[in-house]
């Protein structure tokens, strides 16, 4: 299973939830840095090292796939696929 696979397969619930603070944490370190008043220079090292946890907080939360959700969608999409061209009701 390749990187695109893993980011389009299902995600379980803790990481969906860990992924949502992990982007918080992001958005509110990106607005610290951002800030067009002078912040003290410990208080923008900390909202760098912050952005850079809820970055990757992000990314590794997202990677993470629910094996029972895969395999019941990868069997939808098989039987899709083996049920694509046979006729339908009324449709002969």
């Amino acid at each position: 299973m390749n990187i695109v696979q893993r980011a389009k397969a299902p995600t379980p619930k803790f990481f969906k939830v860990l992924r949502s603070i992990g982007m918080a944490l992001l958005a509110i370190s990106g607005s610290i840095i951002a800030a067009p008043v002078v912040l003290p220079v410990a208080v923008v090292s900390i909202a760098g090292y912050a952005a850079l946890a809820g970055g990757v907080i992000s990314i590794i939360s997202q990677i993470t796939v629910d094996d029972e959700a895969n395999r019941e969608q990868a069997i939808t999409n098989r039987l899709k696929k083996d049920n694509q061209y046979l006729p339908r009701d009324g449709i002969k």
